[in-house]
């Protein structure tokens, strides 16, 4: 063997060593800015750029217990489902219902359900009532809230403000979570995104490609984890757009966005049964085009999102 290669092979196991434990220390590094992070947007960082790091060691720089990480959601029995989307419809029509009204309009129908069980489906869901009660959105720990910067204010032109939220939508053997985000001026919407869980991930990618079209002075939202995220938070800062949140409890200072859901649920959702996502994409993603681009606005002038957002003058 010649001198070389002998020294190689004797050398090469350090070499690796000090290429992983650099990876380690920039991993940890990294995972140290993640410090506020949900648990769902820190096991999305699992693996990514950490493929040399055992799961248990990226789990600990983490903070995020294994049984987390591993942890698989139970599918909701088909009962579920059924009183699930029966509380949509009616929290649809009658946003200011609570539990208690839901249960017993939703017993009424042969049905027998309590207040817990409405409760705890309607946080699985995202849904809140619109008068001021105890929270079923919590912000995440130690997320700063910002205050509502809306109220008296004139909305006069596109990019002034932007807003967004999230809503249930039902398949025939489950549910997703459907972001969008709202020009407010326009109505046009910007973007959107489907998920079948509730993290801000989804919301991040919406934001991001709503971007792509500009910036707005103001973005509104709830106060719901997915939206006080640090993530979320530092992307609109970065852009140097103002926040603005909505009171807790009051779903209508949100309420362009609010019409958006009732639009989209009778004229779409509630007359289709979509059988898959990909099913569900294609369907909303053609009423969302339809919405933008066809549909005229009585107080756009009768004017599409779509030729407000852009400034197409009215036809009159």
């Amino acid at each position: 063997m010649t001198l070389w290669k002998k020294a190689a092979l004797e050398n090469l196991p350090g070499v690796f060593s000090r290429r992983a434990e650099k990876k380690e220390r920039d991993w940890e590094e990294e995972s140290k800015k993640n410090s506020l992070l949900s648990d769902e947007e820190k096991r999305r960082l699992i693996g990514q750029d950490g493929s040399e790091i055992p799961i248990v060691r990226q789990c600990e720089l983490l903070g995020l217990p294994r049984s987390t990480y591993y942890y698989e959601p139970c599918g909701e029995s088909p009962e579920n489902l059924d009183l699930m989307n029966k509380i949509d419809e009616l929290h649809t029509a009658r946003p200011f219902l609570g539990r208690r009204r839901l249960a017993l309009l939703i017993s009424r129908t042969g049905l027998p359900v309590n207040e817990k069980r409405i409760r705890r489906l309607m946080r699985l869901m995202g849904l809140e009532t619109i008068y001021p009660k105890p929270r079923l959105s919590k912000p995440q720990e130690q997320a700063r809230i910002y205050p509502y910067l809306l109220r008296d204010l004139e909305i006069v032109s596109p990019n002034q403000v932007w807003g967004a939220d999230i809503t249930y939508i039902r398949l025939r053997h489950g549910f997703l979570y459907l972001v969008a985000v709202m020009d407010w001026h326009s109505r046009y919407v910007l973007s959107w995104e489907l998920s079948n869980t509730l993290d801000a991930g989804f919301c991040l990618e919406a934001l991001e490609k709503a971007l792509r079209f500009g910036k707005p002075g103001i973005f509104n939202s709830d106060q719901g984890c997915q939206f006080t995220s640090q993530a979320f938070t530092k992307r609109l800062l970065d852009e140097e757009i103002r926040i603005s949140m909505d009171g807790r409890g009051r779903a209508f200072d949100n309420i362009f966005v609010e019409r958006l859901w009732r639009s989209l649920k009778y004229e779409e959702v509630y007359l289709n049964d979509y059988g898959s996502v990909p099913e569900a994409k294609r369907c909303i993603s053609r009423w969302f085009e339809f919405y933008n681009r066809e549909r005229p606005h009585q107080k756009l002038g009768y004017r599409t999102p779509y030729e407000a957002f852009i400034k197409v003058p009215n036809a009159s």
